[in-house]
């Protein structure tokens, strides 16, 4: 089963923690907005973790950069897998080593 996800405006995200922390109830501003309970309390809990407020969890920054760096190390090892192949290839064709064989 697909699993929607909406992505929300961060000016939308921001009136919505606003309105929470102006002691409205969370469950109302979730019905007056359309927003399941536990988006809300998912974005205060990253906002809490931005801002300093919390530290048992990894900020935007952090796991954007994360992110990132995992992209990276799958290109990086797509490369490295394409050069040992391209070695392993030049290296036959020069008769650098024997040729595979298939009784192994």
């Amino acid at each position: 089963m697909t699993k929607l996800v909406r992505s929300y405006p961060p000016e939308f995200r921001q009136q919505v923690l606003e309105l929470i922390r102006s002691g409205k109830n969370a469950t109302q501003v979730a019905r007056d907005f359309k927003l399941s309970r536990q988006t809300i309390v998912n974005w205060l809990r990253q906002d809490d973790l931005d801002t300093g407020r919390r530290s048992d969890g990894l900020t935007s920054v952090e796991h954007g950069e994360i992110v990132k760096l995992r992209k990276q190390v799958r290109q990086l090892e797509t490369e490295r897998d394409i050069l040992k192949k391209a070695a392993a290839w030049f290296a036959r064709e020069t008769d650098s080593i024997p040729p595979k064989s298939s009784n192994s």
